[in-house]
């Protein structure tokens, strides 16, 4: 049990799904889990842990922004073994190219500012995504028939946003899209020696205008969960009850009739 999540030792699995919304978290659950059991609801921000596949998954609210998150990855990856860290949430797409519902791999995440710069002071650390998450999650997002892009993103520090020249900037160099918590997700696991990667459904665009209606985001955001579980345990086993160690091979089958 940690300041912010009540979880006891045991309850968190090795694997750890972050999705920004806590309700979303219990809609992920519920959808892909099997038999999951809220194991937090510190403050609101809940979290479960069931199985898939006979592989123990915890899907995990981060909360809004990159200080918010960098409190709930810090104590999963320090107080609870999290060694598999997987942000799934919402971005707004930047590239006429990018669409509204594709799905968006960050291999790097800019940002201005994390909750971790103060580590780096002048250096400019450039945090990037598990090459072998990255690679399960594209060979499973191609699998699957999924509009998928892999590229760089930006890790915005505001959501209300009044530098219209960055944004062009942004388009200019090539960013896929922008959110609120890639690059700090990054940069612990790359303290920690963990695996991070985000997988984020194109929910609004920048250039357009468009956005998904609210009530059809949840369930547009399938196929993202979908990546992320079979990106997770691409070449493991199911798990025998250890929920911090690595599990042997096993080739997933490509079906989507599950998901």
């Amino acid at each position: 049990m940690t300041i912010h999540i009540g979880a006891t030792p045991g309850e968190i699995a090795g694997t750890v799904l972050m999705p920004g919304d806590p309700l979303r978290a219990k809609w992920a659950a519920e959808a892909f889990l099997d038999n999951p059991v809220c194991v937090n609801e510190v403050r609101g921000m809940l979290g479960f842990t069931g199985t898939w596949r006979g592989n123990h998954v915890t899907i995990h609210g981060s909360g809004m922004g990159m200080p918010s998150l960098s409190i709930y990855a810090n104590e999963l990856i320090r107080d609870y073994g999290a060694h598999t860290l997987i942000r799934i949430g919402s971005a707004g797409g930047m590239q006429p190219h990018v669409k509204l519902r594709d799905v968006v791999l960050a291999m790097t995440a800019s940002s201005v500012s994390t909750p971790s710069r103060g580590v780096f002071r002048e250096l400019q650390f450039a945090p990037s995504a598990d090459w072998g998450l990255l690679r399960a999650a594209a060979a499973a997002a191609e699998r699957t028939g999924t509009d998928v892009h892999v590229g760089g993103i930006y890790s915005s520090d505001v959501f209300y946003d009044e530098r219209p020249d960055m944004n062009e900037q942004m388009v200019r160099h090539g960013i896929l899209a922008v959110e609120m918590e890639a690059a700090e997700l990054y940069t612990l696991a790359a303290r920690y020696g963990r695996r991070a990667l985000a997988i984020l459904t194109i929910s609004d665009h920048l250039q357009t205008g468009e956005a998904m209606p609210s009530e059809v985001r949840q369930s547009g955001f399938s196929d993202m969960v979908g990546i992320a579980l079979r990106a997770a345990f691409a070449g493991t086993a199911p798990s025998t009850g250890d929920r911090g160690k690595m599990q042997p091979p096993l080739d997933i089958p490509p079906s989507t009739s599950d998901l």
